[in-house]
């Protein structure tokens, strides 16, 4: 097999992903993989797209973001047009996630504080006990 060319076990392995995976991205166009018989032969580009999928799943960008960056290119292959996209929707992403972690240290805070009340409360319950 061509060092260009992968099979989906070849991807899985390469990629961290299940075949469920690779088949659910062909099922939404994201992947075009060729097709010997009833096997799935994944082309360098594949692997490139691939790659840009799961690093912008990892920063939290919806698919339908992802399909219009890789289009974009596509259509385009102006990676100046599409470093701007990218740009314009990872900043839209990292204020999401500021927003997300701001609202999480809050939550852990009020945790913390309730934690420490039930803490105290049970203390307080426990000392009658060892008294007797």
């Amino acid at each position: 097999m061509s060092q260009d060319v992968k099979t989906i076990r070849q991807m899985c392995d390469a990629f961290g992903v299940t075949p469920r995976t690779l088949r659910f991205y062909e099922s939404k166009e994201l992947l075009y993989p060729r097709r010997d018989g009833q096997h799935r032969l994944f082309t360098r580009r594949d692997q490139a797209r691939l790659k840009l999928i799961l690093r912008g799943k990892r920063f939290g960008f919806s698919l339908e973001d992802i399909r219009q960056l890789l289009n974009m290119y596509e259509r385009d292959d102006s990676e100046l047009k599409q470093l701007r996209k990218t740009y314009e929707i990872a900043l839209e992403r990292l204020t999401d996630m500021e927003r997300q972690r701001d609202e999480l240290t809050e939550a852990i805070i009020d945790l913390k504080k309730e934690l420490s009340w039930g803490e105290s409360v049970l203390r307080q319950t426990d000392k009658p006990e060892a008294a007797e």
